[in-house]
């Protein structure tokens, strides 16, 4: 029998896409790579039990630690082949691997199944594994590894081959057929029996009794049963389950999509087109691009078109309907831990996108800087870098798992921010390199961190924790800390040491609580003298003044800042607009301040609680017209806010506004007589038009409180006409 030489492959039981049944034989004699060899129901590779598959097995030359095997001729037998073992026991035991499990008396046949098919599903991607029967592991006198071949009856071996093999047939699903070889014991009259088995790309389960199927992997050198989220990450990786973000949305239609968010995102990613518009995304055969797939596939039995699951949280109009984790919770507690007796709390809900601007903003807030004269080599010091809470929440929000009902958390306390992502490292990702930025890129959701990257929300390619760790470094913070365990990530991120300002910002609302406003007033005022841009403590210095009700020092702080001020988290104009607004008589020149301050503060994409805060302020600014634009504008991008009571209280409000400025103007002296027929025909209209939204609004059911405030608007206006039709003057003819 002519030789063939074998060349170098690589250390370890390489992998086999599939397992083999009873029923064929071999007629020609080739040497296989294992990686060429398609081990399935349909393959060349099948054997009967018993002779048959013991026949089979003795013509598969042993995988050898460079992973080959020999396929010989199927008319010879062992003895006429002058077969040489290549499994070297010695030199496997002398190693702690995985992908072997020792077994001396094979006491238990069904754990051996188990263990082989978790060989085959092979979840640490090792390439399969060996069970050897009849050895155990031991230690010599020197405490060096040393393995003891007790071996195996000729009963007892034929028996514990034809039950494995055969349950491992008929309770396997998909089967699985091991390779059986045979190797001398120390003892002459015992041999060891070893099964082989390599990886397939199935996700195989096994049965056992009344339990029903279950799924088993190794765990280290353990065999363990695959659950939760061991089992989707199996499940995903033989493609028996796709990701969760690229499954369709169980009871979502298109409709549930809001065509304005995905044509914003398209936008802002510079892949809009007029004339292609956004319709002809919401199909099942147009993607964005080769990594993401379409945003709508086709129900498998109905047919019907459903939005994928990263379509519905990144476009949904109301996401959380079909995905309750999506949830974000921003908490600032003013001290070290949760004992405090106050706090700030944020529930944010609407789209991932949605949610990742609002947290941009509320973190805004809380990366501030603090200066120190003395300090001439780094006067200006962040208390945490911009860059790093960026990415810390861009990580948290694409890279969590949205299978739990837990929400993301951001919590800020007055040394650290701590933000918490529900579910572990996807499987395979080592926690010392991922700590230590080192990790190779692995996405849980991929098409949301294609998204998040091409949305500038975060970065891609495992960049997003070395960004971390350099910005923090850069900054002079403490380095993150990250504390991983099976149910979450959860990042620390360290203030700057120079955190000293957030005493002195506590005590200013400990003065606010208690009432003392003037110590309030004089604290905020010499912090504000050391760090101007202090994003905190203009808010309170807004805060204060409103208290106070005196919007001067504020008025005169805007004037000295020229345009700049502008640039402030949309937060900070507001409660400058309001304070600007608290006098009891506020004068012309705070009313054009404040207006100017709330436009700019109403530009982008708004929550409907923003919304209200900014369209009140405009109102008592006298800036009803701009309210009503504000509000028609979020109406057009929102429409489900036409079902809102406060909603349509509020649009009321601003309307009586603009009735009295018309009926302002109509009474004022020297006034023309067309003139003021306009302005009285103007006033009719608003009246109207704010008693159908105030009747509407009251229709809607609103709560108590809303409600006294409508009735209190809809008696007014009754009142607002009746004086109107005892001085309007009769028409001339």
């Amino acid at each position: 029998m002519s030789q063939t030489s074998l060349r170098a492959l690589p250390a370890r039981v390489p992998r086999s896409p599939g397992c083999t049944r009873p029923g064929k034989r071999y007629e020609t004699r080739t040497i296989i790579h294992i990686n060429a060899l398609r081990l399935s129901p349909s393959s060349a590779i099948e054997a009967d039990l018993g002779e048959n598959r013991r026949s089979v097995s003795s013509r598969i030359c042993k995988y050898t630690l460079q992973g080959h095997i020999l396929v010989s001729n199927s008319n010879q037998s062992r003895a006429n082949q002058g077969f040489r073992h290549s499994i070297d026991l010695d030199q496997l035991a002398a190693r702690e691997s995985e992908q072997i499990e020792w077994k001396e008396n094979v006491a238990d046949i069904e754990d051996v199944v188990r263990t082989l098919s978790a060989f085959a599903n092979d979840l640490a991607n090792l390439g399969g594994g060996y069970v050897v029967c009849g050895a155990r592991e031991a230690k010599d006198t020197h405490g060096f590894p040393a393995l003891m071949k007790v071996g195996l009856t000729a009963n007892r071996l034929k028996e514990v081959e034809g039950q494995v093999l055969q349950r491992c047939r008929d309770r396997v699903a998909p089967p699985i057929a091991p390779i059986v070889e045979e190797l001398p014991s120390d003892d002459p009259s015992r041999r060891l029996l070893i099964f082989i088995q390599p990886s397939t790309g199935d996700a195989h389960s096994v049965r056992s009794g009344d339990d029903g199927a279950k799924h088993f992997v190794r765990i280290g050198r353990e065999t363990r049963e695959a659950r939760n989220g061991t089992l989707r990450e199996l499940l995903i990786r033989k493609g028996a389950k796709l990701p969760w973000d690229r499954r369709l949305c169980n009871g979502a239609t298109i409709n549930d999509l809001d065509l304005l968010a995905l044509r914003d995102a398209l936008q802002r990613m510079r892949m809009f087109s007029a004339e292609r518009g956004v319709e002809a995304y919401l199909s099942d055969e147009t993607a964005l691009s080769a990594m993401v797939p379409p945003l709508c596939g086709r129900e498998p039995l109905t047919g019907l078109l459903r939005p994928r699951n990263f379509a519905v949280i990144l476009f949904g109009r109301e996401p959380q309907r079909f995905v309750p984790g999506l949830v974000s919770l921003f908490s600032i507690y003013p001290g070290r831990d949760r004992s405090d007796v106050y706090a700030e709390r944020h529930e944010l809900y609407g789209t991932l996108i949605e949610q990742s601007r609002r947290l941009n903003e509320l973190l805004d807030v809380q990366s501030f800087t603090t200066f120190d004269k003395s300090d001439r080599v780094v006067p200006n010091a962040v208390k945490y870098p911009k860059r790093a809470l960026y990415e810390a929440m861009g990580n948290a929000l694409a890279h969590r798992d949205y299978e739990e009902t837990e929400p993301t958390r951001v919590t800020v306390f007055e040394d650290r921010i701590e933000i918490l992502s529900p579910g572990s490292l996807p499987y395979g990702v080592n926690a010392d390199k991922f700590r230590a930025g080192e990790a190779a890129p692995r996405w849980r959701n991929q098409t949301l961190a294609w998204f998040f990257n091409r949305l500038q929300i975060a970065q891609a390619e495992g960049q997003g924790i070395p960004t971390i760790l350099r910005a923090m470094r850069e900054e002079g913070c403490p380095p993150p800390v990250f504390d991983i365990d099976e149910a979450r990530v959860l990042c620390v991120l360290p203030a700057h040491p120079r955190y000293a300002t957030i005493r002195e910002l506590r005590a200013i609302e400990q003065d606010l609580a208690i009432g003392d406003i003037v110590e309030a007033q004089r604290a905020v005022a010499d912090l504000l003298k050391r760090d101007s841009r202090n994003v905190r403590a203009l808010q309170l210095f807004a805060e204060v003044q409103a208290s106070l009700k005196d919007p001067r020092p504020v008025q005169e702080w805007l004037n000295t800042r020229s345009n700049s001020y502008l640039g402030l988290p949309r937060d900070v104009l507001v409660q400058f607009g309001e304070a600007l607004l608290s006098g009891d008589e506020t004068t012309e020149e705070q009313r054009a301040l404040a207006s100017k301050i709330l436009i700019q503060a109403a530009v982008g994409r708004l929550e409907e609680q923003e919304l209200r805060r900014i369209a009140v302020a405009m109102i008592r600014s006298r800036e009803q017209k701009a309210a009503i634009q504000l509000m028609d504008d979020f109406a057009r991008d929102h429409p489900e806010v036409e079902h809102s009571a406060s909603y349509h209280q509020l649009r009321g409000d601003a309307l009586i506004g603009m009735a009295n400025k018309c009926y302002n103007n109509a009474r004022r002296s020297g006034v023309p007589q067309p003139a003021r027929e306009r302005s009285y025909a103007q006033f009719d209209q608003y009246v109207a038009n704010a008693n159908e939204h105030l009747q509407r609004a009251m229709r809607l059911n609103p709560d108590g409180s809303l409600s006294a405030v409508i009735k209190r608007n809809i008696t007014y206006l009754r009142e607002l006409q009746e004086r109107v039709q005892r001085n309007r003057r009769p028409r001339r003819h």
